[in-house]
């Protein structure tokens, strides 16, 4: 599989001035010591950053369009058929940095920009689109905009979630003026490229200035309950406790040693434990926890959650308690089309920028729309791999790279004579 692009985009380059300043003046919108942003999904401070991009995608005169969820796309109306998509989100963590998410909408802003300021004639409109509570921060779960975007979820249950705030999704959405019209599932692109921070360290550790992704782990979330017994911390002795602090601890580490045993892509998180009651000299009675359990193999990732349930069954024997567990999440693996990525390979090489093929240990919105259109992600660097952190940094250098082989990738999948069937010869 080889073919030349650069005779349908040579020449071209955002302009890295205007996206710097985009960058920097959406990461002024609520932000945060350090540098980063708090803007929660469909808070007052999501809103105010909804509201500056609308701004910008109004000045570019495009066709602005909301929908059920809240997504916001705005389309550049040339060309004929559907439209070659790009686009991330804007919400943020509690503690997030200025480029996850951000990034990717605004330079596919600046890749129509680009396009109307060169006065290019394309034969397929271009459209961005930043999706609804792609964290996952505020209501559960993450990527809920683009799931229901594709289908993956009806809007009218995705209305009815409650926020960790205790809020309703559907009110919230009123409440800061994103209810849309605009009807769920949504238009399907010709194809779907996202531009995002790497979030990890592997681009930067091994010298790669671009990621071709290939895919997306699988995930799947978890809230595990332990029912314990209060007693006192000094007259209890060992031997007769049934403690929920200890459950969580065991599982804790159960989960620590499953990821190391699997290796590979294989990775398990503990991140949240809440005990009750939660003093220093009380035995807890319950505990409250969440597993975050990934691979990129679905089949190790079912492997992975079945030696997870055994052992909760034996511990609650074990240790005469009662653990009881709900699925928060679960997400297939997802493999992006090879032509898509292929193609960021390629173009990534005619601009003289050294690119590897890597999974996302993190999810995305690319992963939702793979289910109706070739998709695929571009990477760059992030450094020390450091996101959902005020001290996110990636160099202006990458970023200037990545969005010109989003560019380029979004101008040479408008032109009707390089199909994607074509890229696959």
């Amino acid at each position: 599989m080889s073919f030349d692009l650069s005779p349908l985009t040579e020449g071209l380059s955002i302009n890295a001035e205007r996206l710097m300043s985009r960058i920097d003046e959406l990461a002024q919108v609520c932000p945060i010591d350090g540098g980063g942003n708090c803007r929660l999904a469909l808070t007052t401070q999501d809103k105010l950053g909804r509201d500056l991009v609308m701004s910008w995608m109004q000045d570019l005169g495009l066709s602005i369009k909301i929908d059920t969820i809240g997504n916001v796309t705005g389309t550049w109306d040339v060309g004929s058929g559907a439209p070659v998509m790009t686009g991330s989100h804007i919400d943020t963590v509690r503690t997030g940095g200025r480029f996850d998410g951000n990034y990717g909408v605004l330079a596919g802003l600046e890749v129509i920009e680009t396009c109307q300021t060169l006065g290019l004639k394309l034969e397929r409109p271009l459209a961005v689109t930043f999706f609804t509570n792609e964290e996952g921060a505020r209501f559960a779960p993450d990527m809920l905009g683009s799931l229901v975007y594709v289908g993956g979820m009806q809007t009218e249950v995705a209305l009815d979630v409650i926020a960790i705030d205790g809020a309703r999704l559907g009110d919230e959405l009123v409440s800061i003026g994103y209810n849309g019209s605009m009807p769920c599932p949504g238009v399907i692109p010709h194809a779907f490229i996202e531009l995002h921070i790497e979030q990890g360290p592997l681009l930067e550790s091994q010298g790669f200035v671009i990621g071709a992704v290939t895919g997306v782990q699988g995930i799947s979330w978890q809230e595990v309950v332990i029912d314990g017994q209060s007693n006192h911390a000094g007259t209890t002795p060992m031997s007769l406790r049934h403690d929920a602090a200890y459950i969580a601890a065991r599982i804790t580490v159960f989960l620590r040693e499953l990821a190391l045993r699997f290796g590979g892509n294989q990775v398990c998180t503990v991140g949240k434990i809440d005990l009750f009651p939660n003093l220093v000299n009380v035995l807890a009675a319950k505990a409250t926890m969440t597993l975050d359990v990934r691979n990129t193999d679905d089949e190790l990732l079912q492997q992975a959650e079945k030696e997870i349930s055994q052992f909760l069954q034996v511990l609650a024997a074990e240790e005469s308690v009662t653990v009881t567990s709900r699925q928060l999440v679960r997400f297939d693996p997802v493999v992006f089309d090879e032509r898509v990525i292929k193609m960021v390979e390629t173009i990534s090489q005619q601009n003289g920028h050294s690119v590897q093929r890597m999974p996302s240990g993190a999810g995305h919105d690319a992963q939702m729309l793979a289910r109706v259109c070739p998709s695929g992600m571009i990477f760059v660097p992030s450094v020390k791999g450091i996101s959902h952190n005020a001290a996110e940094f990636t160099h202006t250098s990458d970023l200037i790279a990545g969005a010109n082989v989003l560019l380029h990738a979004m101008v040479a999948l408008t032109n009707h004579k390089f199909t994607l069937l074509e890229a696959a010869s």
